[in-house]
């Protein structure tokens, strides 16, 4: 049921109605079915009296007594112990392009976990894992490169440093470490990921991180330019979501990656894309890097790879980085992880991808993000929204601070 006519509520409902019931999740919100509907949504206790569980992000002190005890999930909706039933708008943490409870995906890997479970370094190795590897980096920007396999997109990016550190030593430039990041980047949490981001909020708390990393402004090209004049020869690298995720859904300006491209070539540094949030078909192509027409040097990717069924991540290698890291026939990528190219969240990527293509859950991206620019427009139009920002499958609506009624409703009705 909808709002009744007149409500303040009605067309935010109806959008939510109308252009979340796709497969792939499109809003950065979090609606509460019921609780659009005027129906309350009090706050549910977890069924731990003294959790043991230091929740990611969450305040140590808190007996999480506050937090929402989810159960059970399907399509794009999850559900709590009191049967609440919430919208999920935002893919849980971006990554669920499919809909929950994709029985192709959990045959897949049910069928692979009970033939081989085996880890994949030398001597060893494995079909699915070959097969995984050729098939994202097949729809990747580089489909001459290779795929190095792990399982998330913090393992990701700071595997993405650690060849763009090794290709400079390869190529006899050891002074070349520096890390270009942009404010507003999120690049996980791992001690590299840490160091490269440009949210100052997530740096915080934790001692000295890694040094070599300078920032520059997220959107005036200009800054990237002055530090290339002043430190060219010493960076390895730039670090950089094509839109700009966990930072407010920021799309780059027009021409932007593309001379930050050209900066890169220009002084022999390596363009990292960070595709974990953009990777698998958000922006309307299979990577944003297709979207913005921009080849990188390394791309990380995790999330949407496997529509969160198994934890998967990776990095995409260029065929001029992996010319040189093969060049030497002695030299040892001293590099992986207990996890790297699991059996089973391999075969969750390829069952994943298979279904993405069977669907046209990529090109379904692209007429959502119109629908959806034109529906929150609309919205905008009635005053609780301030601004309205996106590109294909990913959006954000940044709700105005007043007390009006209109907004408080709003902002009650989200999580």
């Amino acid at each position: 049921p909808l709002p009744s006519v007149g409500s303040p509520l009605k067309p935010i409902a109806m959008l939510a109605r109308r252009f979340l019931r796709s497969k792939v999740a499109v809003v950065l919100w979090l609606w509460t079915a019921k609780g659009v509907c005027g129906i309350s949504t009090a706050t549910t206790k977890s069924s731990l009296s003294t959790p043991k569980l230091l929740q990611p992000f969450g305040k140590p002190s808190s007996r999480h007594h506050h937090n929402r005890n989810l159960v059970r999930s399907s399509g794009v909706r999850v559900y709590d112990d009191q049967d609440n039933e919430y919208i999920d708008g935002m893919g849980s943490l971006w990554y669920c392009q499919v809909g929950y409870g994709r029985q192709e995906i959990i045959d897949a890997v049910t069928n692979q976990l009970q033939t081989l479970t085996y880890n994949n370094f030398p001597p060893w190795s494995c079909d699915i894992a070959e097969e995984a590897a050729s098939r994202v980096v097949q729809l990747s920007s580089t489909p001459d490169g290779r795929a190095y396999l792990c399982t998330s997109g913090s393992e990701a990016i700071d595997t993405a440093f650690k060849i763009a550190r090794a290709v400079a030593q390869l190529k006899n430039e050891p002074d070349r470490q520096l890390i270009v990041r942009r404010r507003r980047g999120y690049h996980g949490v791992n001690i590299g990921g840490t160091s490269a981001q440009g949210i100052s909020s997530n740096r915080e708390g934790w001692g000295d991180l890694m040094p070599h990393f300078i920032e520059i402004d997220p959107d005036d090209i200009a800054s990237a330019e002055r530090i290339f004049a002043e430190h060219g020869d010493k960076i390895a690298a730039v670090v950089t979501e094509p839109v700009q995720a966990a930072g407010g859904v920021h799309p780059p300006p027009e021409g932007y990656l593309q001379r930050l491209r050209k900066l890169c070539t220009h002084h022999g540094a390596m363009l990292i894309l960070d595709e974990v949030i953009t990777g698998f078909g958000r922006t309307g192509n299979w990577f944003a890097s297709q979207t913005y027409n921009v080849i990188p040097d390394l791309m990380t990717f995790a999330k949407g790879a496997t529509s969160g069924y198994q934890p998967l991540g990776g990095v995409v290698a260029s065929k001029q980085v992996c010319d040189i890291l093969e060049a030497n026939p002695d030299y040892l990528l001293r590099h992986g992880h207990t996890f790297s190219g699991h059996t089973g969240a391999c075969a969750a990527c390829l069952a994943n991808i298979d279904l993405m293509e069977r669907e046209g859950l990529v090109d379904r991206a692209s007429s959502i993000g119109v629908r959806l620019s034109a529906g929150l427009g609309k919205i905008a139009e009635k005053g609780a929204i301030r601004s309205v920002r996106g590109v294909g499958a990913i959006w954000a609506a940044q709700l105005n601070n007043d007390d009006t009624e209109t907004t408080v409703k709003v902002r009650d009705c989200m999580l």
